[in-house]
């Protein structure tokens, strides 16, 4: 098949596969449902890995309907996008695989529902990571948020998971609406919603507050969904109450989705002569992924609900990711896309261990499980595998990504690196942490403190309904290879090759223009792929964020870390910290509008 072939086929593929569920779900029993969603994943598993083998060091475009791109609506792949619609399919098939009996749903019209979401929700993710138009992002954008609020409010008879789909289907609504705004200013601008089209004719006008404004709209979608703060306070909530294999695809791949929009939208429309400049974004960006990073690594240290943590681990890595967006560099892409794809697989690796816990114990409560869990030791295992590939350790996937954007980003500000390794450190120091308390009965039981504010996890329903049985043994297969798959991205070579050469056409506008408007080529070879190996500075920066980890996680299992008095000022920061996630609606959609109001003047003051 050819690249023209494959493109839509990936879109429609997981479409058909969510039709057929829902009609034949009526009639299928579960195992016939469990069947068919795990064919259809698989297919479009293979046919994008085949996508992104085409792709290699270029882009690929299929114009639908016949029409040019000038005047219809395109589908674009480079290694970079078709990477990651390939890590979305991994994560989807993966997720079908793990729920193999995992609901105790009777046989009838609801049996095939599950599966048919998890399949709408892949094709609006596979949708926006190949879509060459603003708009149609925005509509695959939309699809995967409708199928992400349905999922994640799907026990309907718990008031618990309604609420949380509530809270995130009105915030990133709210969004949305800021995004098809400042879409229409484009097009108002431009008469183009093309990306290619839009970045050359937005090149003819000078940068003013419309350009600023629009930018900034556009990006508050992506923002909400990646989770970047203050745009974040819906994830831990929502992560809180969805169902485990929910979670594992939204911090797995949704959020980073966000960052991915973000990137793309910015190199081929913003990133020219009438747009932002380059300085603007890169400072403000660095400022936001900064405050992202290390505030979500303090939030996560202080959870002991397992699923809060490890959400608010994925939004300290999601400010990683900005940053080595924000550098601007083929180099930063580089490092991030494979900390992207490592992270994925390890993060959807540790929400399904967490989920072994919850369907055995009915409880992700890290104090209330200490040495529940010691029978578990292939899961403990995993658990501290998943922790220390968090943190950064060498060789793994998580390791080389945090490697290259660490060592890009030192040459731009050389304290960048101190960054990565305290989210790293801090991050991985807490799901570590857990994983000795639960599973290896390490250190004294920890002390109730009276004057913390707590989100247990303790009084959970069990996701499998019936907890006596035994837990399928996919639970525990799916998490393994998803560590193992994650290792494979830093032991081998060719991946990081891949990824590279992707980032060197990811930031060329000028050849996505040409290519997608079948223009002449540029002159010249384009930018060079960058480096994608282990150097020694990242192997040491590597270990140094694991082994404070470890420090931490011991000292913290063992109760050597210093007790603040509740009148410390630090102790009260803390605290306001965490009645700032207040769960209530009108908070979070305040400091929405805030982050929308200090971007525009941010960017504004230096364009």
């Amino acid at each position: 098949m050819t690249e023209a072939t494959l493109l839509p086929l990936a879109v429609a593929l997981p479409l058909l596969g969510a039709a057929l569920l829902a009609v034949a779900g009526r009639a299928l029993p579960r195992l016939g449902c469990d069947i068919l969603a795990t064919t259809c994943a698989s297919a479009e598993t293979a046919c994008l890995t085949l996508l992104w083998t085409r792709t290699d060091g270029h882009l690929a475009t299929a114009d639908l309907g016949g029409w040019p791109a000038r005047l219809g609506i395109v589908l674009a792949a480079d290694p970079i996008g078709a990477g990651l619609a390939l890590l979305v399919a991994v994560l989807i098939l993966a997720v079908i695989v793990y729920s193999w009996r995992y609901f105790d749903e009777p046989t009838g019209e609801h049996a095939g529902a599950f599966p048919a979401l998890i399949l709408l929700f892949e094709a609006g993710m596979a949708g926006f990571a190949l879509t060459g138009d603003l708009f149609n992002a925005f509509v695959f954008f939309e699809l995967m948020g409708a199928a992400a609020y349905a999922l994640t409010g799907y026990h309907i008879e718990d008031p618990r998971p309604l609420h949380g789909a509530l809270t995130f289907g009105i915030v990133t609504s709210f969004a949305a609406y800021c995004s098809l705004l400042g879409i229409g200013f484009l097009y108002a601008r431009t008469g183009e919603l093309n990306l290619a089209r839009l970045g050359q004719q937005l090149a003819g006008h000078h940068t003013d507050m419309l350009t600023v404004v629009a930018f900034v709209l556009i990006c508050t979608a992506l923002l909400v969904k990646a989770a970047a703060v203050p745009f974040h306070f819906w994830l831990p909530d929502a992560h809180a109450v969805a169902p485990t294999p929910v979670c594992m695809l939204m911090s797995g791949v949704m959020v980073e989705l966000g960052v991915y929009g973000i990137a793309r939208v910015y190199w081929t429309v913003f990133s020219g002569p009438g747009g932002i400049p380059h300085a603007a974004f890169r400072t403000n960006f660095t400022a936001l992924g900064v405050l992202t990073a290390l505030l979500g690594a303090l939030m996560c240290w202080q959870q002991r609900h397992l699923k809060r943590l490890l959400a608010f681990s994925t939004v300290s890595h999601v400010g990683l990711f900005l940053i080595g967006v924000a550098l601007l560099t083929p180099d930063g892409v580089a490092g991030t896309a494979l900390y992207v794809a490592a992270h994925g697989l390890v993060k959807a690796a540790l929400f399904a261990l967490a989920g072994v816990l919850l369907d055995r114990y009915g409880s992700v409560d890290e104090h209330g499980l200490h040495g529940r869990a010691r029978n578990l030791r292939l899961v403990g295992v995993l658990f501290v595998a998943g922790a220390l590939a968090l943190a950064g350790l060498p060789p793994l996937g998580t390791g080389l990504g945090k490697a290259l954007a660490e060592e890009d980003a030192a040459r731009w500000q050389p304290w960048l690196p101190a960054v990565f390794v305290t989210a790293s450190a801090l991050t991985g120091a807490a799901v570590l942490r857990a994983g000795l308390r639960i599973f290896f009965g390490a250190g004294p039981a920890p002390r109730r403190r009276p004057d913390q504010e707590e989100t247990t996890g303790q009084g959970e329903e069990p996701e499998i309904r019936s907890p006596q049985r035994t837990a399928p043994p996919t639970m525990t297969v799916v998490p393994a290879v998803l560590l193992a798959l994650a290792a494979c991205i830093g032991l081998l070579p060719a991946a990081a090759t891949a990824l590279a050469k992707g980032a060197a056409v990811f930031t060329d506008p000028a050849r996505y223009t040409a290519t997608v408007l079948a223009l002449p080529q540029p002159a010249g070879e384009g930018n060079p792929p960058p480096a994608a190996d282990w150097t020694m500075p990242g192997v040491l920066l590597g270990l140094l964020s694991t082994a404070l980890a470890v420090a931490l996680a011991t000292a913290a299992v063992h109760q050597r870390t210093p007790e603040l008095s509740a009148h410390h000022p630090a102790a009260r920061a803390v605290r306001t910290l965490r009645r700032l996630h207040s769960g209530h609606l009108g908070d979070y959609l305040a400091w929405l509008t805030v982050g929308v109001a200090a971007l525009c003047i941010a960017l504004a003051a230096q364009t």
